[in-house]
């Protein structure tokens, strides 16, 4: 089966199958960044991964990049997946949003694994240097992928720190697999049922969110992302960025996220989640899939908010501690927009490993 990527120039196989651009599999061959299947740090990318516009990236290519934290694979729900992780102590695993990967949690990598936590940041299926598979893009799948990190990892438990689509999987996982989360904290992405409503009878929060009707085009949003090297992705980030922070987004960082989804087959599968989403509202899968998110997620929770996100408006996340019966903390950042944890690190590192460490954390 092919994924329909115009970035790719073949097609997206199973485990141990041609990827794109005759890549291999999982299983020690090459990955979809063109880094090795095993463990420790890779060698550089194919030039064919990186646009040439965008200028050198360090020995790692274009998605694993240089740091102080250590670049590995690890086999979870059928798939290859990619971490970064920094430190010892309790597990929390750090989930990315769209159009990012990774590298937008290098400034909670430090700070978590300072404070004395094992810091760890995935690429969600079909991103940076995870597996890109022709199917499994629906939220229960991919909640049974951070899920299946956790075991591979040899925890009992994680903390789940998701932003964006990372948040709506992290709040999915909580529910679905509530023994593998210990805490839940979620930025910038409502409960699912809560996204699902004011998505559908909220007409500011539908014109907010018109990229997600927009990604239900066949073929053309793939296009859209890889075209002039992702230059839709810098603007995307730059819109949605709070005007507070103008030091965020600076060109260096936008370049990162650009060439990364200009990786074969990431601008595909990075939507496919937002398509199931909609497409799947009136089907069956869909309906059970919101009725299963209505039991309620019983793990403290802290649920982070930029008071200028114009993605997802604060009013359509403020609704979400409804779904929690347990401890429940909102905190708004004014000013900030829909990146709270790179327009202000310092803030929101503080605010997370605060509640982290907080043993009775209030409601």
């Amino acid at each position: 089966m092919t994924v329909p990527d115009s970035s790719a120039s073949g097609p997206v196989g199973p485990e141990g199958q041609a990827g794109p651009k005759g890549q291999a599999g999982p299983k020690g061959q090459a990955g979809p960044d063109g880094s090795s299947g095993s463990t420790g740090r890779s060698g550089p990318s194919g030039p064919s991964d990186l646009p040439s516009s965008l200028g050198p990236v360090g020995s790692g290519g274009p998605v694993r990049l240089d740091g102080p934290w250590t670049h590995r694979d690890v086999a979870a729900n059928g798939a290859r997946f990619h971490i970064a992780e920094l430190g010892e102590g309790p597990l929390v695993l750090l989930l990315h949003g769209f159009p990012q990967f990774w590298w937008t949690w290098r400034h909670q990598l430090t700070a978590l694994a300072d404070a004395g936590f094992r810091a760890v940041a995935m690429d969600l299926r079909g991103v940076g240097g995870s597996d890109r598979t022709p199917r499994g893009y629906d939220p229960a799948n991919l909640a049974l992928d951070i899920t299946g990190v956790i075991r591979s990892l040899g925890e009992p438990d994680a903390a789940l720190v998701g932003h964006d689509m990372g948040g709506y999987l992290a709040w999915t996982a909580a529910v679905m697999r509530p023994k593998l989360v210990r805490r839940l904290a979620v930025s910038s992405m409502p409960h699912p049922r809560r996204w699902r409503s004011s998505m559908l009878s909220d007409f500011a929060q539908s014109r907010a969110g018109s990229y997600v009707w927009g990604f239900q085009r066949p073929w053309v949003p793939e296009r859209q992302l890889v075209a002039d090297d992702a230059a839709l992705v810098g603007r995307l980030i730059r819109d949605w960025a709070g005007p507070r922070t103008p030091e965020f987004p600076d060109d260096a960082a936008v370049d990162v996220y650009r060439r990364a989804m200009c990786i074969p087959s990431t601008a595909h599968c990075s939507i496919e989640p937002y398509r199931w989403m909609v497409r799947s509202l009136a089907r069956p899968d869909g309906i059970q899939f919101n009725r299963r998110m209505k039991r309620p997620v019983r793990v403290p929770t802290l649920h982070l908010h930029g008071s200028l996100d114009p993605a997802i408006r604060t009013r359509s996340a403020a609704g979400s501690g409804e779904y929690v019966e347990a401890p429940y903390r909102w905190r708004l950042f004014d000013g900030l927009g829909h990146f709270p944890h790179e327009e202000d690190p310092d803030g929101f590192s503080a605010e997370l490993i605060n509640w982290l460490k907080d043993s009775e954390p209030d409601r």
